[in-house]
This record gives C-alpha cells, structure tokens and sequence, in this order.
C-alpha cells in the first residue's frame, strides 16, 4: 500500500494510519532527510527481528539505529556524555547517525552490541510518526550498503520491489541518495565513522 504525505505538512489522519500499523508490529518504509528507509517501533522485539530478517542483519554482531523525535527522552535509550550531548544538539536534526552506549530501557535484543545509533532527521513525516507513535522508530536504509540505486529513490519503484514484505510505503517525495554521516560518540574521542551527507560542526 503507498500512502502520500506530504513533508511541508503531514497529514495527520494518514499518520495515524501508520501509526496504526507501526502499533501493530507492521513494518513501514518512509522518506528521511537523507535516503528511504524501512523501520518498525522499535521497542517491540518481535517486529525488530522481522526488520532483521528482511535486511539479512544479524542483530548480534550489527549495530540498530532508531529514530528519536528529538534529543528530549534520549537518555531513556543511550548513555550520553554532557559532551556527547552538546555535539548532537548542534548538530541536530540532521543527517547524523550518533552511536552511543544503549541504555537499560531499550529491548534486549539490542544490548548485544551494547551500543545503538541515534537519528534525529530533518524530515516532518519521520518525526511526526515517531511523536505520534510514542516510541522511537528501528530504521534501516532500504537499499544495501553502497549501492544506492534508482529504485531506492522512487517512493512507486519502491512499493513494487517491497509490496509483499512491508505493511505500507510512504510517498513523501523523491528520496535522496547520500547515506547520513555516521559519528561514534561512544567515548567523547569523538571520531567519523562514514562521512555522509551530514557536515559535522563541533
């Protein structure tokens, strides 16, 4: 099923829609401010590992991302340093993936790598699901590493590829293709692990 929403102003009775879905445990692919990606809400295990599945990724040895509303309840889910914490304010939202140590909040199954990205992204439609979920979102790009093609740019190329792995696509506009800038803020020896679309300001 392919939704539009439009990210200047989301529709809240098609957000609600998602959300639904997300509540659900369904899987949903949606625009960011950098590529299309497909998440799940990331406090209910049994979606996390469909997500998983579907991506080949195994939970043990990668490391999980999820999106955050905003840097408000953050500490629910990652340990951050005072330094750590200053860096992301500036920088966010953006195209940044933060790693941090998890916290005791977030599921198991993300404890295994003691640590998770934190994504706060410039896009409307991904933060408003996440405020009107309640929870943060599990993101993963849709597309595999480095190789970003053109059906990972077209919400309707999208739909065709994923229509019998996913509940719903969002339709928010062409994706883009720049991954976002992955920063390891696990010790505050802050250090660039992918340099992507996101220009850190320290």
């Amino acid at each position: 099923m392919l939704v539009k929403i439009y990210p200047e102003n989301p529709n809240l009775r098609e957000i609600d829609k998602v959300v639904n879905i997300l509540r659900d445990g369904g899987l949903v692919i949606y625009p960011t401010d950098t590529v299309y990606a497909i998440g799940c809400d990331a406090l209910n295990v049994r979606a996390v590992e469909k997500i998983c599945q579907l991506k080949g990724v195994n939970p043990q040895k990668s490391n999980l991302s999820i999106i955050c509303y905003d840097l408000s309840n953050l500490s629910e889910y990652a340990k951050v340093s005072n330094m750590a914490f200053k860096l992301m304010k500036k920088n966010l939202p953006g195209a940044f993936t933060f790693i941090l140590p998890t916290s005791s909040e977030l599921p198991k199954i993300y404890k295994n790598r003691k640590e998770v990205g934190i994504r706060v992204p410039d896009n409307n439609i991904i933060r408003t699901l996440v405020q009107e979920l309640g929870n943060p979102i599990l993101t993963m790009s849709i597309h595999d590493e480095d190789d970003i093609i053109e059906y990972s740019t077209d919400p309707e190329l999208i739909e065709e590829k994923f229509e019998n792995s996913v509940d719903l696509v969002i339709d928010g506009g062409y994706g883009g293709t720049e991954p976002s800038t992955v920063v390891d803020c696990t010790t505050d020896d802050f250090e660039i692990i992918r340099q992507g679309k996101g220009e850190l300001i320290y």
